[in-house]
């Protein structure tokens, strides 16, 4: 776990963020400790696109992207659903 100051523009007033490390797609990313799976969407810009989850090699069910908590070590597999053709 690693940590991240915050100025929130008050002067003097600091906020510390604890910050969990995850795995997306082969890569290491930091989000904010207690994030939900629609909170590492949104991060990444995918919020509100087709896209399917795969967290610690169990689906994560687009119902639960509000509710499923980000824990320090997951491992997520993350596709994005894209239209088109001939």
């Amino acid at each position: 776990m690693t940590f991240q100051i915050h100025n929130f523009s008050a002067p003097r007033r600091f906020r510390i963020l604890n910050m969990v490390t995850v795995t997306v797609n082969g890569e290491k990313r930091q989000i904010t400790e207690n994030a939900m799976v629609a909170d590492l969407l949104r991060d990444l810009e995918l919020g509100g696109r087709r896209v399917a989850v795969e967290r610690n090699r169990e689906i994560v069910g687009r119902d639960s992207y509000a509710s499923a908590v980000v824990r320090d070590g997951d491992v997520f597999e993350i596709i994005e659903f894209v239209g088109g053709g001939f």
